[in-house]
């Protein structure tokens, strides 16, 4: 039952510089104790995430410990490989890890084979618990939870984590000294250390506010790395930038389908979306942003994936039909824009965009 009343002590040094502290700051003890009464009410309670939050130094982590003993408290992994996807268990196919990794947010090919050590502090993290949640045979507690992230970067990894914990229907406390996540991380209960306040989850995810512009040619090295497939980009295609609170993070481009019976159909070119914003829709809205925006002026609007979980999901969106099944598309084209792709080496999956019906 997660109540309780405990008392943590420990013994205080008794060296001639731990002597002349107490001394000088007429603390003369033996014994340092801190006394706990905590009531986090949930025993009868159906939950996937919470969230136990307060300032350094108030307990959260012996809270979580002492009254979550059945849960794992996640201390970190060892990562030895070159690439990260080598470090998840053996038993696992690279379609399982790159989906889990896809995810939790973390959908970046050329990032899957980087070394743990080498990724950003966002990927650091969205990798840890995408092997946890793989892992993990009960209950887990990720102490520390977004505390070495930026802070937007912080938001929208808790919004994409949290969404993947539901779906998997798993168990996941945070601890974190950061309360700007709680809204995005929507816990199912708080316990607000500082407060000893305990309240069940009311909180919904703030609107994610996209602007859309017209992007230059040379903006596209902001992008490249992030692309799975090339780093080129036609120089003919017309480039968009979503940006959230000014920063660019995500790009999508359109070009002219080539064939000369289609002259009013504009295909999407590039779309990538930074790894730190990855997770919470930000493709899908710039997509069809895009695509609506040249449906408006007459246009057809096609595209071609081969992300899995990308074909899945737009399978799923009323706002896009498929005009061609998974498959290796034979590609024939000597010359133009089609020519020298590498569609035939990859399973794909073309979608035209209807718009809202």
């Amino acid at each position: 039952m997660p109540s309780s009343k405990f008392v943590v002590q420990s013994e205080t040094g008794k060296s001639f510089r731990a002597n002349k502290v107490k001394s000088m700051f007429d603390c003369d003890m033996d014994i340092v104790k801190k006394e706990y009464d905590v009531d986090i009410p949930i025993e009868n309670s159906k939950w996937n995430v919470g969230l136990i939050v307060g300032a350094s130094g108030t307990g959260k982590t012996t809270i979580a410990k002492t009254l979550f003993k059945d849960f794992l408290l996640f201390e970190g992994f060892e990562w030895a490989g070159k690439s990260i996807v080598d470090d998840f268990p053996e038993d696992l196919s690279a379609k399982e890890i790159t989906e889990i990794l896809s995810k939790v947010g973390f959908a970046s090919p050329p990032d899957w084979l980087k070394p743990f050590h080498v990724l950003s502090n966002g990927q650091k993290m969205r990798a840890e618990l995408a092997r946890l949640i793989l892992e993990a045979d009960k209950p887990f507690i990720y102490d520390e939870f977004t505390s070495v992230v930026d802070r937007q970067v912080a938001c929208v990894g808790s919004a994409a984590i949290q969404k993947f914990i539901r779906k998997t229907d798993k168990q996941f406390i945070a601890v974190s000294c950061h309360y700007d996540i709680a809204e995005w991380l929507e816990p199912d209960w708080i316990y607000d250390v500082n407060k000893m306040e305990f309240t069940r989850g009311s909180l919904r995810r703030p609107k994610i506010e996209i602007g859309i512009r017209k992007a230059e040619q040379h903006e596209w090295r902001l992008f490249m790395d992030y692309h799975y497939l090339s780093h080129d980009h036609n120089n003919a295609a017309h480039k968009y930038i979503a940006e959230i609170n000014g920063e660019p993070v995500a790009w999508c481009s359109v070009l002219h389908f080539p064939h000369p019976t289609m002259k009013n159909v504009k295909r999407l070119h590039r779309t990538v979306v930074k790894p730190d914003y990855q997770g919470i829709g930000i493709g899908s809205i710039i997509r069809k942003k895009i695509a609506q925006k040249y449906k408006d002026q007459g246009f057809r609007v096609r595209t071609t994936v081969a992300s899995p979980a990308l074909i899945h999901s737009m399978q799923r969106d009323k706002e896009w039909i498929m005009t061609r099944k998974p498959s290796r598309l034979q590609n024939t084209a000597k010359s133009g824009v089609l020519a020298g792709s590498t569609s035939d080496a990859r399973i794909t999956a073309s979608f035209e965009y209807v718009g809202v019906k």
